[in-house]
């Protein structure tokens, strides 16, 4: 669980049949050790490939604290210098939001208000349905 640093770099690929490819970086707080000490933050490189890309794409802002789930992927390419550069991506197959939109506190202007219910959810109205990114 975190939030993203920047908003989500989203690319096409270039075949026929376009696929969306979302990168971002999350910032995930650690878990205190000890009860005066800042446990501090790690930054996890994170991918998205087609449907959980365009998701991304459309919701996902800086700021926006969110639940990923995923499996961890390796690999190397040689940079502009020579050098052999290891890379270490989390390969996101699920994205869910950790707040309501109201309850964020990015502060940076993606905060519109949302219609919300009393329960804290957003209302949905009717006959929308084949427009959510999920089913």
């Amino acid at each position: 669980m975190g939030r993203p640093t920047k908003d989500p770099n989203v690319r096409y690929s270039q075949e026929d049949n376009q696929t969306a490819i979302a990168r971002m970086t999350l910032a995930v707080d650690r878990r205190k050790q000890k009860a005066d000490q800042d446990p501090g933050t790690d930054y996890i490189g994170c991918v998205a490939f087609g449907r959980t890309a365009e998701f991304i794409e459309k919701y996902v802002k800086k700021g926006t604290k969110i639940v990923i789930t995923g499996r961890i992927q390796t690999g190397s390419y040689t940079n502009k210098d020579g050098v052999k550069v290891y890379t270490t991506d989390v390969v996101l197959e699920d994205v869910e939001f950790a707040e309501s939109k109201n309850g964020s506190s990015a502060g940076d202007g993606h905060n519109e208000s949302a219609p919300e219910s009393r329960d804290g959810f957003m209302n949905i109205p009717d006959g929308i349905d084949e427009e959510l990114p999920f089913t």
